[in-house]
């Protein structure tokens, strides 16, 4: 049988073998996907095996696995490492409670709804405000659906739909919106995708014009996704100017903020976000900009009757106890549902909110420096613009899927590609804060002197890869 200390031992020193080999190999050796059973030994059988050869395999697999805190780690909108955060997630893991109840996780109810409310008063929202942690920001995105459904069409949660329900979002904006609509029962051919200017963010007179357009055809307008930094160019949205045309018609307006939504933690950077207090619903992922532990989700709500009116269910085996202001599982998605809280509230409360947007605004600056250094140099091509945590560039006109795959599958870095209209090119995130200047610098030497070294990727394409 499995002893604890034991077993808290050899985590220690698994979690020295990670720790030195990102010092040594940042990039994890990658194994060809057709390779991976016959490299690493993951079978199960009857049998378990001996400690140390558990250690072994646990060793192999931890070598093999990317290292998404590294500084040569750019690859996707998540990464670093904030270690009091760390600190609370395992924790979390430890006290294993399940936050539908104040009966089995008492204090960690208040952990959870002090974020909730903190997060809300710094945004705008009102003394009847709440809100609560989804599994992501693609489940905030839905309940943020459903309610706004449920709100257009009272009776759609008990007999289902009545009404012809549309919902509209940029189309710079998350693929999640296509999904839930087809969950939600709306259909995926009923999300409105509005046109978005040069830099990527939603034309509010473009949504005004659709929405007249669908209301003549008798159909019923319900919820407006607008993005508060878009999965490719980090664009904001003009959050304002569409609440205008959401007032107008009475349209639930959610604002998407998983990627960049923690803006609002900064002084300097929160006027990106002007006009949130004026959205029914807010999401944001801490796993973000704030740097968290995947995964750390909240979702905001102006008027928290919503989240009761669409999520609350009675459940006499559950709710024994308390009042439902401490049964979260009443304004939730889910049941059961692990503590994501306390990450968050370990770090807030280790380094304040002022902490917070250093973290945030660390990310910016990073930006500033590798924005500068691409526009400053001939042989880069800049697609992406200021107030964003992504930059968006070509090298030497090679292109950004042959270099990007090239660069994961020789083990420099790993950072990926996007497009915007007809443009393909390399998008660098900064969302990994603990990360200095002189770690953007060196992904671009990283870069350059791989392209020397390989001269034969000038001139290749994507179909290359593909042949």
């Amino acid at each position: 049988m499995s002893n604890i200390n034991n077993d808290l031992k050899l985590f220690n020193e698994l979690a020295k073998v990670l720790l030195e080999e990102e010092r040594v190999n940042p990039v994890a050796k990658r194994i060809d996907a057709q390779e991976l059973y016959n490299v690493l030994d993951l079978s199960l059988s009857d049998e378990g095996v001996p400690d140390s050869e558990f250690k072994s395999v646990m060793t192999d697999v931890i070598e093999a696995t990317p290292k998404t805190a590294t500084n040569l780690f750019f690859n996707q909108l998540f990464g670093g490492r904030q270690s009091k955060a760390v600190l609370g997630d395992l924790l979390a893991v430890m006290l294993n409670n399940s936050m539908y109840t104040y009966k089995v996780a008492g204090p960690q109810v208040g952990i959870e709804q002090e974020i909730i409310k903190r997060s809300c008063k710094m945004i705008g929202y009102g003394e009847n405000s709440n809100g609560t942690f989804p599994t992501g920001g693609s489940m905030s995105n839905y309940m943020a659906l459903i309610m706004a459904r449920d709100v257009a069409d009272p009776k759609f949660r008990n007999e289902g739909k009545t009404k012809n329900i549309l919902a509209y979002s940029s189309a710079e904006s998350h693929y999640s919106n296509a999904k839930n609509a087809s969950f939600a029962g709306i259909g995926r051919n009923n999300v409105r995708y509005i046109e978005t200017d040069e830099f990527g963010k939603m034309i509010p007179s473009k949504l005004d014009d659709q929405i007249q357009k669908d209301i003549a055809a008798g159909f019923t307008p319900a919820f407006v996704n607008a993005t508060a930094g878009t999965t490719v160019l980090g664009a904001f949205d003009p959050i304002d100017a569409i609440a205008d045309v959401c007032e107008k018609y009475l349209i639930w307006l959610h604002v998407d903020g998983a990627y960049s939504g923690g803006a609002f933690f900064s002084k300097k950077y929160k006027h990106l976000l002007k006009g949130i207090e004026r959205s029914d619903s807010f999401s944001y992922n801490a796993h973000k900009m704030i740097g968290t532990p995947m995964t750390c989700s909240i979702i905001l709500v102006n008027d928290k009757k919503h989240l009761s009116g669409s999520f609350s269910n009675d459940a006499e085996y559950l709710y024994q106890t308390d009042g439902d202001d401490f049964n979260l599982g009443k304004t939730s998605f889910q049941c059961g549902r692990r503590n994501d809280a306390l990450k968050f509230w370990t770090l807030w409360k280790s380094v304040g909110t002022n902490g917070l947007e250093q973290i945030v605004d660390q990310q910016f600056i990073l930006a500033d420096v590798a924005r500068n250094y691409v526009r400053n140099n001939s042989d880069y091509q800049v697609y992406s613009f200021d107030d964003s945590i992504s930059i968006c560039f070509n090298y030497k006109g090679i292109d950004a899927n042959v270099l990007c795959t090239a660069l994961y599958e020789q083990q420099e870095t790993v950072v990926g590609f996007g497009k915007f209209r007809e443009d393909t090119f390399i998008r660098l995130v900064t969302i990994n804060a603990t990360n200095e200047s002189e770690n953007l610098l060196n992904f671009f030497k990283v870069l350059e002197d791989f392209v020397v070294k390989n001269p034969k990727l000038v001139g290749l394409n994507s179909a290359v890869l593909d042949a």
